[in-house]
């Protein structure tokens, strides 16, 4: 009975607006004008890359994103930031940077409640309660309104649903929208192989590429350049904030720590590839079919574990997906902890570096020095690991995941859900010692 109540669509609203009404207030020191002094706005915490980039993006100046101004983000984004700037048009210039802040942000916490509700149906209808594990995340509320990042979750936890719901064109469709497809695809495609299903794969696959040509091909025809310039930015970022590589830069490890852009590339990309070999072995050879949602938190933890950046909003993506994965408190409550403390570890860790490498004068909090900040980065990285670890191990014994040892198979699974195997991949097992043969050891 209670779970039924924290799982209404009344309370899950709720408790996400709850949320996003703490996500907002956690940015007011930067509204009453925290943002204009470059240290003060590290140490309220309340930094957001939303209000520098209507300046930095042209919107002030009333240049249209890609066609006017090449913008860093995919082609959806860039059309949410120029419909936040018309509706701030008629706004006093004085405070327009400030309203384009608000209207952004207004529109991420929609995303947020769609978000949540979209995780819930998924989860299924016996553990729609666990989706407050996602409206009340700590990680997604401090970083809430750092960027555009609810967009993304908003429409990847819609695709889930929608496969759930075995609607797997509106899943196309939704998923398809954003730019990291694959971490729902992939696993798709996996899955479906293993159950003889590819030819709704194949119909989801063409709806997600007729959505991506929808959006992103009269951008393409209008600003060629302008809208390849998200692609070639990800592809030119040395290793910055958050990443292992940034560790392993910085202290000089041999072949894993060189700095060069090319070799480095390369390195993220073999690291990648080698899980994502990994978990299509897991897929395919696993003693159960793996759920959906556990093979998509392991891609998507796989590539920001591996990426050259792993900034602070990039773990909203996560969120959702961990709470399909496995609902329940722990690692999950631990992982989140990591997350609060890297959270406000970077803000410390640039005062101190603004400090110390660029000279500035900064008066109270000093921020936190190099060793306390790549604590906080391996303690995050760690706890990602170990969840991702636990997940793994639900897929091989699956009498330990919590959702199918309570009778269910897939409940985001969609036609996956209690389907039977077409395709198994049997590994071969280690040939037994005949009896009273010597032993190695």
């Amino acid at each position: 009975m209670l779970a039924a109540v924290l799982g209404s669509t009344s309370v899950l609203i709720a408790a996400s607006a709850f949320g996003m009404a703490l996500a907002f207030a956690e940015k007011v020191p930067c509204r009453s004008g925290a943002w204009y002094s470059y240290p003060k706005q590290f140490q309220d915490s309340c930094y957001t890359d939303i209000f520098p980039l209507y300046y930095g993006e042209g919107l002030a100046a009333g240049k249209l994103p890609y066609t006017g101004h090449p913008v860093e983000y995919p082609v959806l984004i860039g059309g949410a930031m120029q419909v936040a700037a018309w509706l701030v048009t008629n706004v006093s210039e004085v405070i327009r940077g400030r309203e384009f802040f608000d209207v952004t942000a207004g529109l991420l916490a929609v995303c947020a409640v769609v978000g949540v509700l979209a995780t819930a149906r998924a989860l299924g209808p016996d553990r729609r309660w666990a989706a407050l594990l996602v409206a009340l995340s700590p990680a997604l509320i401090l970083n809430a309104f750092v960027n555009w990042d609810l967009i993304a979750m908003a429409l990847t936890a819609l695709g889930i649903a929608a496969w759930a719901a075995r609607r797997g064109v509106w899943a196309g469709l939704a998923v398809a929208a954003k730019f990291y497809p694959l971490v729902i695809f992939g696993p798709l495609l996996l899955l479906c192989l293993r159950t003889g299903q590819l030819r709704e794969f194949a119909k989801t696959f063409a709806a997600a590429v007729c959505a991506w040509l929808a959006v992103n091909l009269p951008v393409m025809i209008a600003a060629p350049s302008s809208w390849a310039t998200f692609y070639t930015f990800s592809k030119d970022r040395y290793a910055d904030w958050g990443s292992i590589w940034y560790l392993f830069e910085h202290f000089n490890l041999p072949v894993l720590g060189n700095g060069q852009l090319s070799p480095l590339n390369r390195l993220s990309a073999v690291f990648l590839v080698a899980a994502v070999a990994a978990i299509t072995v897991l897929a395919l050879a696993a003693p159960r079919r793996p759920r959906l949602p556990q093979l998509c938190f392991l891609v998507l933890a796989a590539f920001l574990m591996t990426n050259k950046v792993w900034s602070p909003q990039y773990d909203i993506w996560l969120v959702p997906l961990a709470v399909l994965a496995r609902p329940r408190l722990w690692p999950y409550v631990l992982w989140q902890l990591t997350e609060v403390g890297y959270f406000f570890g970077i803000w410390g860790y640039l005062i101190f570096v603004y400090r110390t490498g660029q000279g500035g004068v900064v008066t109270g909090y000093q921020g936190i020095s190099t060793g306390w900040y790549f604590a906080v980065l391996l303690a995050r990285f760690l706890a990602v690991a170990l969840l991702s670890a636990y997940v793994v191990r639900d897929i091989l014994y699956p009498e330990q995941d919590v959702v199918r040892a309570h009778g269910s198979d897939d409940p985001a699974g969609g036609i996956l859900d209690q389907a039977e195997d077409r395709l198994r991949i049997r590994l071969p097992r280690p040939r037994s010692r005949r009896p009273g043969a010597a032993s190695a050891s």
